[in-house]
């Protein structure tokens, strides 16, 4: 190994957000550069954001999916279902808005239970399950839709997709954030002390927290400026929260990079790996249910083609953020930081007029960089 491949190794295995943050700070600046500064500009910012949310929330359900060593083909074509299916509840049916969102979420968990037991019970390798729902589910929304866009009748529907938050809610939004990772720090460190473990020195917290306020104060800033926070902004933020708390601070979570990391030993320890298993992909059908509901609102209809290749943006969403192919390694945020690159990159290539042939060589190439990162970094190795 060279010194310079040991040097990488050593850089991405431990500063695997840093390089994200700074890829994304130099795309940002290449893009603003090539447009004079049309990128960079709130309106863009706030659809830029937009679109990362939905790819988002798909990558928040698929990076557990990716960490319990399992991957799901299925959920373009089930976001695309989900919404079909809000859509007719709404337009043909005139359910109310409370109802048809119930459903869909419903049904989101059930096929996300129904792909988990084939896969965990009935040991079908998880590929061929998720291809098939590829495939099945597509010729359901082809068919329930005949093909045909469904509008929606319900504002309250539309504005999922298409809301923003009052200015002055924003701004507290963001002022109360900031106090909870405030008081998560201050009681990191008093945990620490409490138990003799090692603490950081307290100019290193508060660096951080200066850090965080800036980004906040930044993002809260520019979002003002157009129209506010988007509705689907904040649900995206809402379930990064959730699910780096599960991730992070509960048994569920902890089984489910225990069973990437080493199936046999996790199940010889007494965990119920199969019920894990399933579960997992019932948080991924609940995303995808989010996620359909959140497309066909922003769309204001119910479209046939809604879905198609989000799964592979969720899925290199989460190798770009630091997923392993391997399982066990993986994190929410790392998830939503690679859907962020690559909603820029669309976004930013298309304001450039790039052919959409060159915008997919260009996302293959960078999963393909992403996963060979992932592969010399030994990031399989750790979490």
């Amino acid at each position: 190994m060279t010194t310079a491949t040991r040097n990488l190794k050593r850089f991405f295995s431990q500063y695997k957000v840093l390089a994200l943050l700074i890829a994304i700070v130099a795309i940002w600046s290449f893009f603003g550069y090539i447009t004079d500064g049309a990128f960079l500009t709130s309106r863009n910012f706030s659809n830029l954001l937009r679109q990362m949310a939905i790819t988002g929330m798909l990558a928040s359900g698929m990076v557990f999916i990716i960490i319990s060593g399992e991957i799901d083909l299925s959920v373009g074509a089930s976001l695309g279902l989900l919404g079909g299916v809000a859509a007719i509840l709404d337009y043909t049916y005139h359910m109310p808005m409370a109802v048809t969102i119930a459903i869909v979420i419903a049904l989101g968990i059930f096929i996300g239970l129904f792909n988990g037991y084939w896969v965990a019970y009935l040991r079908v390798p998880s590929f061929i399950v998720s291809l098939a729902g590829f495939l099945a589910f597509r010729g359901i929304l082809l068919g329930i839709t005949k093909g045909t866009t469904v509008p929606l009748d319900s504002q309250g529907l539309i504005l999922i997709g298409q809301g923003y938050l009052p200015i002055a809610f924003g701004n507290m939004l963001g002022l109360v954030v900031f106090l909870l990772l405030a008081f998560l720090t201050y009681r990191t460190r008093s945990g620490r002390a409490k138990h003799g473990l090692s603490v950081a020195p307290m100019w290193q917290d508060i660096a951080k927290l200066v850090i965080v306020a800036v980004v906040i104060a930044g993002f809260v800033t520019a979002l003002n400026q157009y129209e506010g926070i988007p509705v689907p902004v904040l649900a995206t933020l809402i379930i990064l929260g959730i699910f780096t708390f599960i991730a992070n601070s509960t048994v569920f979570g902890r089984r489910i990079y225990s069973i990437g990391s080493n199936l046999e030993a996790t199940r010889l320890s007494g965990v119920n790996v199969r019920l894990i298993k399933m579960l997992v992909f019932g948080l991924m059908g609940l995303m995808a249910a989010f996620a359909g509901l959140t497309t066909t609102a922003r769309l204001a209809a119910g479209s046939p083609s809604a879905g198609t290749l989000g799964e592979l943006d969720a899925i290199a969403s989460c190798f770009i953020g630091g997923a392993s192919s391997r399982g066990g390694v993986g994190t929410v945020y790392g998830a939503l930081i690679g859907a962020l690159i690559m909603a820029s990159l669309d976004n930013g290539m298309s304001m450039i007029g790039v052919d959409s042939f060159w915008q997919m060589i260009v996302k293959g190439s960078i999963l393909l960089l992403a996963v060979w990162v992932d592969v010399i970094s030994g990031a399989g190795s750790e979490r």
